[in-house]
């Protein structure tokens, strides 16, 4: 009975950047929660935010989400929120300091790489400090993953 169940996924993504992982050399990552209305919540859950050009940046001892697009709840009415508010970032303190100092310190950036919900239901975004990537240093990348496919292809041809 219990292996004629499907395994249900533990993280729900709601919205991913993709293009990050090519445009940074990620250095470390982290779970983070976020301050969120009513309405932004449930449009999230219809699975329509867009993180692709968004970054955080700590403020006043607080680190916020800056440029992230969740759109407004058709339902909702007059009670919508801003798609394009900026959205506390919860993280502890000795955190943020780390992040603020890596940021300032090292020219790192702090990038937002996904937006799911966790097995409780709660939203968490998982956010990386990166360093931007240098144009050979993309091409680097993309050489390596060709090479790769190319090579699982020949050991699937020959084995």
């Amino acid at each position: 009975m219990n292996a004629a169940k499907a395994k249900k996924p533990d993280r729900n993504i709601v919205a991913e950047n993709r293009k990050a992982r090519f445009n940074y050399e990620i250095t470390d990552t982290l779970e983070a929660g976020l301050v969120l209305t009513g309405t932004e919540v449930k449009s999230l859950r219809q699975g329509k935010a867009n993180i692709a050009e968004s970054y955080a940046n700590e403020e006043g001892g607080e680190m916020w989400l800056i440029n992230s697009h969740v759109p407004e709840y058709l339902q909702a009415n007059r009670f919508n929120h801003e798609p394009r508010r900026r959205r506390k970032i919860l993280l502890k303190a000795r955190e943020i300091s780390r992040l603020a100092q890596a940021v300032q310190r090292d020219g790192m950036t702090l990038v937002p790489l996904k937006v799911y919900f966790n097995d409780k239901g709660l939203a968490k975004l998982e956010l990386a400090l990166a360093r931007g990537k240098k144009l050979h240093d993309k091409r680097e990348t993309q050489k390596q993953r060709d090479w790769n496919r190319q090579k699982t292809r020949l050991l699937r041809e020959r084995g």
